[in-house]
């Protein structure tokens, strides 16, 4: 005697060697044994033998019409034999009673299951909606092999290309879309990236990475809303100084501006005046959201995209001409010691007289030039020989100011590299397109202009951070427990030492137009200066405010994605550069060991860090001359070969300049996209194989 059974949804038939009431011993053909529950046996024959059986009944599955048995199904529950009875004769054969189990089994948008062996026809309108979505299962399928061919014959579908991005970054993988991408790739053995390009779905590089930065942070666009734009206070008292800011030309967020009042008295006071939009801009306003939502300034070379709305910036930035609003520290300085004896907060309108930009006065603004009155270079404007004298002073204090944050810091601050600047020419500060021509110049870190600016925010940052912690009002701080390798540089809402910079405690508050810690901050510094010990009553966010916290850890993840997108850029234009120019060969030097036997080098003359092959042993500082390979504007890779070693091995003085290793932080190397496509994963159904009524 043989039986047909059911196993884990898989129909199997074998011989009975044995049988008791609730169970049998059933052996396979491939001789295994099993014991088989007789709930789940379905049929009991003698002949055929059980393989010819199911080979038998699965013909004859395929010749039955499914919507004929549904019309000769009967409305109630039934066994499949009853169905094979009504649909072939009342002397169903064994074949076809088991045919009729098959097809009933696979059918079940038109048969639901009710039991081993046992059915429920769907109502007509269920069926209807069931055969309604397979006829549209098998026109998507069909759609994803269409679009994959078209790929793979080097063109891309539209409907890819207008979700590019969230195909490649944020996928619904079960999109047709994405699954014939997937498909594509497999079928042609090219990497998903790879075909895109191939098939044209990036028209220019540029655009594909401005576009991908656009989608992950900026998903509605870059404009503003209409918003009215507060008026300062009109009741500020006017400050009695002549302040002037130093920027580079492209600025026009001017946060912060300098006054020198007392020189050659032995008492002088220094003032710096910060931009106040927290004057006006109320916390939790529509404005106020609106800095929240964007958290910082995003900047690129060429261009930038704005915290706040031009109209916003145009009322608070120090502009030259005009009383501005401002939060001002005065900070009183002994002449001859240059020591620091007192501070105090004000809020209240500052004139400024000069926006003074660096890029123009760096060659006439010298170390020489400051410090030696005789020194004097032609066609020096008459603002700035008459700022000669605090301009010297300020960079004799800011020399004094580092020095000592520099015993603090445990070594003296670094400046081996210079600053790298971008100029595109053709844009005319519009979004660049990619095709512009670039231009890289040079400045030297730290140069003196720089100095006094760098040296008065640390001040500022670390007396009002201090003055928050005094008053119990809470801020948004950036700390360094220690110089030690693998410490880093985090936020937080207490007033810890940052070890880095060597100050007890670093708050951001020098630039409230450009990001929004900052803002916050002024806010908090405001109520200190309106309330004193009664500010913790007054300031808008408390001790252990949880809202405070939110904005921490949003700002923290929007500027690394904005810093990483302005990193991403001045390399992608710096790649821009060399092929512009011809570049094929440079000079560079060694910075560390990279993987695969290849080693990091940055060059000498532009702002550009990739690996190189072809020598060995090379130690930090090592000197070589580089054969470029091919640039990847869209990996924004490029690799290059040791040419030569330029420096002598058995020299040390000879070498290249390496600044410490917590400076190089911040360089990466670009290498392959990380994409979010799984090529591995199974593929889509084929519409041949869709289930068909």
């Amino acid at each position: 005697m043989h039986a047909l059974f059911e196993e884990a949804g898989k129909f199997m038939a074998g011989r009975i060697l044995s049988e008791a009431d609730t169970s049998a011993q059933v052996e396979l053909d491939s001789g295994k044994r099993v014991k088989v529950k007789a709930a789940n046996i379905l049929l009991k024959f003698e002949k055929p033998a059980p393989a010819d059986l199911i080979a038998q009944a699965q013909a004859v599955a395929e010749t039955i019409e499914l919507d004929l048995a549904w019309e000769f199904a009967p409305e109630d529950e039934f066994g499949f034999a009853d169905l094979a009875r009504d649909y072939f004769s009342e002397n169903a054969t064994l074949a076809q009673q088991a045919g009729a189990l098959f097809r009933l089994y696979d059918a079940p948008h038109y048969f639901r299951r009710a039991g081993k062996g046992r059915f429920k026809k769907a109502s007509a309108e269920i069926l209807q909606q069931a055969l309604a979505a397979i006829e549209k299962k098998k026109a998507v399928l069909a759609q994803i092999d269409d679009w994959a061919s078209a790929l793979g014959r080097g063109e891309c579908p539209q409907p890819i290309r207008d979700q590019l991005y969230k195909i490649l970054f944020k996928p619904d993988k079960n999109a047709p879309e994405y699954k014939a991408v997937v498909e594509a790739s497999r079928a042609t053995h090219t990497a998903p990236l790879d075909l895109l390009q191939k098939a044209g779905a990036i028209d220019s590089s540029y655009q594909f990475h401005w576009k991908r930065f656009l989608f992950d942070n900026f998903p509605k666009g870059t404009g503003f809303p209409a918003l009215t734009a507060p008026q300062p206070p009109d009741d500020l008292p006017l400050a009695t100084v002549q302040a002037y800011s130093i920027d580079d030309s492209q600025t026009t967020e001017i946060d912060d501006a300098l006054s020198v009042q007392g020189l050659g008295t032995g008492t002088v006071v220094l003032g710096i005046h910060i931009a106040a939009p927290g004057l006006a801009i109320v916390p939790g306003s529509p404005l106020d959201q609106l800095g929240r939502n964007r958290l910082s300034t995003v900047y690129m070379p060429g261009y930038k995209i704005t915290m706040l709305p031009d109209e916003v910036v145009q009322i608070y930035t120090l502009d030259e001409g005009r009383a501005n609003p401002a939060v001002s520290l005065y900070v009183t300085v002994n002449e001859a010691t240059l020591e620091i004896t007192g501070t105090e907060t004000k809020l209240e309108r500052v004139p400024v007289v000069a926006n003074l930009r660096h890029d123009q006065l760096d060659h006439i603004v010298t170390e020489a030039w400051l410090t030696d009155p005789e020194v004097q270079v032609e066609n020096t404007p008459q603002r700035l020989l008459d700022l000669r004298e605090q301009l010297s002073f300020l960079h004799r204090l800011a020399k004094s100011l580092k020095a000592q944050r520099e015993v603090v810091r445990g070594k003296p601050e670094n400046f081996n590299r210079p600053d790298y600047n971008f100029r595109l020419i053709g844009n005319d500060r519009g979004e660049p397109n990619g095709t512009e021509q670039v231009q890289i110049t040079t400045r030297q870190r730290g140069a003196p202009l720089d100095l006094i600016v760098a040296e008065a925010a640390i001040v500022a940052n670390s007396t009002w951070g201090l003055m928050l912690a005094d008053h119990g009002v809470p801020g948004i701080y950036r700390s360094q427990a220690s110089m030690a390798p693998g410490v880093k540089v985090r936020m937080g809402t207490k007033a810890l030492p940052h070890a880095g910079i060597g100050v007890k405690a670093y708050s951001w508050a020098t630039s409230p137009l450009r990001r929004y810690t900052d803002l916050v901050n002024q806010w908090q510094i405001i109520a200190c200066a309106r309330h004193g010990k009664t500010a913790a009553l007054a300031a808008p966010f408390k001790p252990k405010d949880a809202d405070l916290f939110s904005i921490i850890s949003s700002f923290d993840a929007a500027y690394s994605a904005y810093n990483g997108y302005q990193g991403g850029m001045e390399r992608f234009w710096t790649l821009k550069y060399v092929e512009q120019n011809g570049i094929t060969e440079l000079n560079a030097t060694v910075f560390k060991e990279g993987p695969g036997g290849s080693f990091l080098v940055r060059a000498d003359d532009i702002p550009l860090v990739f690996p190189v092959l072809g020598a060995q042993n090379l130690p930090r500082g090592a000197r070589l001359k580089i054969k470029l390979g091919e640039v990847d504007e869209i990996t924004l890779d490029i690799h290059g070969t040791v040419i030569e070693r330029l420096d002598d091995p058995a020299d040390a003085s000879d070498e290249g300049p390496v600044e410490d290793s917590e400076a190089e932080d911040d360089d990466t190397v670009a290498g392959p996209i990380a994409i979010a496509v799984d090529v591995n994963e199974a593929p889509a159904e084929s519409p041949a194989a869709a289930t068909t009524p």
